[in-house]
């Protein structure tokens, strides 16, 4: 973790500013409004966990943060972020939800979309940031559980609360070649926990609900099996006894295809791997194949069409840090 302020090494008259800006540099424009007439003490630090952004945030100082759809206009990367209340509490809100977070409670907020985030009182924060594909939940289902309350004590949220909090902490513990699989755990538990409380919201009529259910478990079917070079929509049809026609009903209220997920998540594990400083020594080729990807030179020209760059140009400039 690198420290990007700490309030008690600037001049009083100028923490708030120096504050602002290191919010808006490291966590995008947002608009920072502090309470007038109260010191501003504090620290934040900043790290990364391979693909994931991971920051700490430590205040005394009652004020909040707001994304407001000039701010998203201006700069809107598709992000998701995580918020987990280490100590005090925080009140995240985003559309018509809001979650009122104590320790080691944690919520999800989409940063494309407004949202506000209050501190009244002393507060310990850990904050996670990821892109949107890195869940492996349509946007629909996410979309629905931002803003919501992850306890403690509920289910896989009792195992991804103190994990995110475990991971904060000893970020600079953690050795560079470890860090990408790790960076893998935090989201999958996250995936796992979201997919989790959708079962557990409010029933949806019949209809709906086979719905969710059915696109849940096509979700973790293609996951476990990206590897098999076979997979295809008529395989997952088959498996889930459904027919090919239901399934691509499944994906039409979501933002891809059967076809296209696959291809998608095939392509980002490769990415994962390839940035990997433990599978340096791995053949790109072997790579593709482990994820169901055996020819060479179609995995080249999909993995250039979807990140603009050749595979083995990508690991370089991966595993060379730039």
């Amino acid at each position: 973790m690198t420290v990007l302020i700490r309030a008690s090494d600037i001049p009083a008259d100028e923490r708030r500013d120096a504050w602002r800006a290191v919010v808006g540099e490291t966590l995008g424009p947002l608009d920072v409004r502090i309470a007038p007439g109260i010191p501003l003490a504090g620290q934040i630090d900043g790290g990364r966990l391979g693909a994931l952004s991971v920051g700490r945030v430590q205040t005394s100082t009652p004020h909040s943060v707001h994304r407001t759809p000039r701010l998203i206009r201006k700069d809107s990367p598709e992000l998701y972020r995580v918020v987990l209340t280490v100590s005090g509490s925080v009140l995240v809100t985003q559309g018509d939800r809001e979650a009122r977070l104590g320790p080691g409670e944690f919520a999800l907020y989409d940063f494309a979309r407004p949202y506000d985030i209050a501190y009244e009182s002393e507060v310990r924060l850990a904050v996670f940031s990821f892109p949107h594909d890195a869940l492996t939940l349509g946007t629909g289902v996410v979309g629905r559980l931002t803003a919501v309350t992850f306890a403690p004590e509920e289910g896989t949220a009792a195992l991804a609360g103190p994990f995110l909090r475990r991971v904060a902490a000893d970020l600079d513990t953690y050795r560079p070649e470890g860090a990408a699989r790790l960076s893998s755990v935090v989201t999958d538990l996250i995936t796992a926990a979201v997919a989790e409380r959708a079962g557990w919201e409010e029933e949806p009529p019949e209809a709906e609900a086979r719905r969710r259910t059915s696109l849940l478990s096509v979700h973790a079917f293609i996951d476990q099996h990206l590897g098999d070079p076979e997979l295809s929509p008529e395989i997952i049809a088959a498996r889930h006894h459904i027919s090919l026609r239901y399934l691509h009903r499944l994906f039409e209220g979501e933002d891809t295809t059967v076809a296209a997920l696959i291809r998608h998540r095939r392509l980002e594990r490769c990415r994962r791997d390839l940035a990997d400083p433990a599978m340096r020594d791995v053949s790109v080729s072997t790579v593709a194949a482990r994820w169901g990807l055996p020819d060479s030179a179609h995995f080249s020209r999909a993995f250039r069409r979807a990140y603009g760059v050749p595979p083995t140009d990508f690991r370089r400039s991966a595993l060379n840090g730039r």
